[in-house]
Parts: structure tokens; C-alpha cells; sequence
């Protein structure tokens, strides 16, 4: 059924949503690429075109087979459906609205450098919305403060995670007596940790979207055969290149872990933020072709795609200058440093994926860079830098919210509602 007091033929609606969230997409690969790639180029284990690569494979996965999980706290969280009924409308004109003013400010602050957090954006962008047309009451702010809490945990765990997980390396490989045999010997243990927690948020919450849902046994054995896998993999790379390693010393040995983390990164990061484009999305698409507002949809995976796809043109096209800004400016880093970090913000962003809690990878990665420095002690972090990434984030929320009100008025206004 559709609804028919729709302002447009539903077919345009579904168009005009799908381009509005692939644009949001895109600003989310454009900025975000950061939290996936930024440390891995930034401590020089792989080159920025090695790193689009691998991100566009990774990001595009993420967002593909674990990103319906995150969706319906997203598209549902912020605001009641419910209040709309009858003014399908205004709720499409508004959902429009938030995703071109996310979309719009993380076009602007990517071609600015900044990394800002997407889910700040498309938060911000929904309150503003429903602020301009139901009032302050009708947003759901316990939802938001719990959104909001996250913001504050998620970079406080992924920097003692980073921390812990730096130390860990540094006793168990770097200040061993042949650090390079240590390193040969530990690492893929370290990779067999994060393939784990990648296998298992893919097999518990992200294959079913796909048509593939799996027992409680099944997802163990997935999870432990695809952790095994990739052991396997790291212990044959790094005793292919054990020469290597020997001349150039134990950090190239963490470089090659690196490729192995940078991918979990991306996969995590795509999971967690293609919310942020196709939540909205869903939310239209729901109004206009499943009959009513809050009609219970799962997320089709077409939608999944055009997620995908977006964040991947975002990233190729505009992700360089955030990956500077992340990868150079917070603290120097280095291979172990960089995959101390990337490990802890992965399994940050995957453990918030798997029980369906959005969280911004720009905190949870930003939170991490700042746990290795501080491991190597205060004065390696630029504070400078770090107080200029925490104005963005502060600035993120009002500026969506005052995007969306301007857009809110053009498509009123051009829509004639």
C-alpha cells in the first residue's frame, strides 16, 4: 500500500532518498576514511593509494554484510515516528532536510581537513528537525544522552584499550632481547584477536542481511575458522619477509600487522557509520512504500549498497586531507603505535556495532591516537591539534541542526507543503 497524500509520486521520493543518502555517504567515506586509514598512513606502514584500496574492499564489506545492525536506533532512536502520522509529509521534507545538512557540513569540513564525527552530524541534523517542527518536547533526549554518553565513553575505552594493548606489545615484542623473532612469533596471535572480533560481529549480525543467518554454533565456528585463517596468513607474511624484517627492524613487523588491522578498521567503520546515511533513508523509504510511519521494515539491501558505494566515492575523492589530519598531527606515530590504536578502536567500533549502539569512530579513533601518546608520555601529544579537533566536534551538532532548518525551508518551499 501507498500512502496517498504524498506531496510527490512515491517512485520520486525513493530517488530523492537514495541520492540524499548516498550523498551522506559519501561525506562519511570523505571524512571518516580517517578513523579507518589515517594511522596506518600516517605511521607509513601502507601508501594513501594502498589505503584507498583497502578501504574501498573493507569499508564497502562493512557496510554490506554488518551495517543493517545500527540502522534502527538511528532511524527510530531520535524521535517517535508515531508524532508524524498523518503528516507524512512533513516527516519526509525532514528527513531530506537532516540528511542534506549532515552531508553538506562533512563536505565542508573534509575539504577543510577536519575530522568531525558523522554521527555528531546526522544526531544534530534529526534534532534540528525535529525541533523546527514539533518543539523541543518532541525529541526523544534520553535517547540522545545516551547517544551523547557514548561520545564521552567510546574514546575513554578505545584509549585505554590503546593504551593496555601498546603496553602489552612493548613487553612482549619490542623489549625482548631479539625483539624481531618475538615479533614473528607473537603478532599473528594479535592478528588471530581481531580477525575474532570482526568474524564475529559479520557472522552474528551481518550475514543474515544478506540471506545468510547463522546458529550460535555456526557463528563459533565461523568466527574461530576465520581467526585461524588469518593467523595462518600473518605467520606466512611475516616469515616470508623475516630477512626484512631483521634489516629494517621490529616495526616493519608491525607494518605488515597493520594491513591486517587497517582492513578491520574499515570493516568496522562501515558497519558503524553507514547508519548514518541509510537510517534517514530507511526512514523515508519506509513512509513511502511500506504504508504507514513506523511500519517494522528490515533494511533492504539495495539501500546497504548505495551506502557502500557512497562511502567508497567519498573516500577516493576527498578522504586524503582528514587522513593527514589524524595520521600526522595528534602524536608521531609509528607501526606498533599505529596498530595499537587501530586495534583498539576496531573492537570499540565492532563491540558498539554488534548491540546496535552508534558511536562516533572519529571519537573512538581520535581516543585511541591519544592513549598510544600518552603511553610514550604527554609531551609526544600536540595538544594544539587535539583542542582544534575537539572545537569541530563541539561546533558539529549546532551547525547540522542549523542546516537542516535552512534545508527544511527550501524543500517546503519548493514542494509547496
Amino acid at each position: 500500500m501507498i500512502i496517498e497524500n504524498l506531496f510527490l509520486d512515491p517512485t520520486i521520493i525513493l530517488l530523492i532518498a537514495a541520492f540524499a543518502g548516498f550523498f551522506m555517504a559519501f561525506g562519511i567515506g570523505a571524512n571518516d576514511v580517517a578513523n579507518a586509514m589515517g594511522t596506518s598512513v600516517g605511521s607509513k606502514a601502507i601508501t594513501f593509494r594502498q589505503a584507498i584500496f583497502i578501504a574501498a574492499i573493507f569499508e564497502f564489506l562493512g557496510a554490506y554484510l554488518a551495517g543493517g545492525e545500527v540502522t534502527s536506533t538511528i532511524r527510530k532512536g531520535i524521535v517517535s515516528p508515531d508524532l508524524y502520522i498523518g503528516q507524512e509529509n512533513i516527516f519526509i521534507i525532514g528527513m531530506m532536510s537532516a540528511l542534506f545538512a549532515a552531508a553538506t557540513w562533512l563536505l565542508i569540513a573534509s575539504s577543510k581537513g577536519w575530522p568531525v564525527s558523522t554521527t555528531h552530524s546526522i544526531v544534530g541534523s534529526i534534532v534540528g528537525f525535529v525541533i523546527i517542527s514539533m518543539g523541543f518536547t518532541a525529541v526523544s533526549w534520553g535517547k540522545v544522552g545516551t547517544i551523547a554518553a557514548s561520545w564521552v565513553v567510546s574514546p575513554a575505552v578505545s584509549g585505554t584499550m590503546a593504551f593496555l594493548i601498546f603496553l602489552s606489545a612493548k613487553k612482549l615484542i619490542l623489549d625482548r632481547r631479539d625483539p624481531e623473532q618475538a615479533a614473528v612469533s607473537l603478532i599473528p596471535f594479535y592478528g588471530f584477536f581481531v580477525a575474532v572480533i570482526i568474524g564475529l560481529v559479520t557472522a552474528r549480525k551481518g550475514l543474515k542481511h544478506v540471506g545468510l543467518p547463522l546458529t550460535d554454533n555456526e557463528v563459533v565456528l565461523v568466527t574461530i575458522g576465520f581467526g585461524v585463517v588469518v593467523t595462518i596468513i600473518t605467520a606466512i607474511l611475516l616469515n616470508l619477509n623475516k630477512n626484512k624484517i631483521r634489516e629494517y627492524g621490529v616495526e616493519s613487523a608491525f607494518a605488515i600487522l597493520m594491513i591486517v588491522t587497517a582492513s578491520a578498521m574499515a570493516f568496522a567503520h562501515g558497519s558503524n557509520d553507514v547508519a548514518n546515511a541509510i537510517g534517514p533513508m530507511s526512514a523515508i523509504i519506509s513512509v513511502a512504500s511500506e504504508g504507514a510511519i513506523g511500519a517494522k521494515a528490515a533494511v533492504n539491501p539495495w539501500v546497504l549498497l548505495i551506502g557502500g558505494i557512497g562511502i567508497v566515492f567519498g573516500l577516493a575523492m576527498l578522504g586524503g586531507r582528514v587522513i593527514k589530519t589524524v595520521g600526522s598531527k595528534i602524536t608521531h606515530l609509528t607501526p606498533s603505535l599505529g596498530f595499537s590504536a587501530e586495534m583498539a578502536a576496531a573492537s570499540t567500533v565492532v563491540a558498539a556495532t554488534y548491540i546496535g549502539f552508534p558511536i562516533s569512530t572519529t571519537h573512538t579513533l581520535v581516543g585511541a591516537v591519544i592513549g598510544v601518546g600518552l603511553a610514550k608520555g604527554v609531551s609526544h601529544l600536540d595538544l594544539g591539534s587535539i583542542g582544534r579537533i575537539v572545537l569541530s566536534w563541539v561546533v558539529t551538532i549546532p551547525a547540522g541542526a542549523s542546516l537542516t532548518i535552512l534545508f527544511y525551508f527550501i524543500l517546503k518551499t519548493v514542494f509547496g507543503v
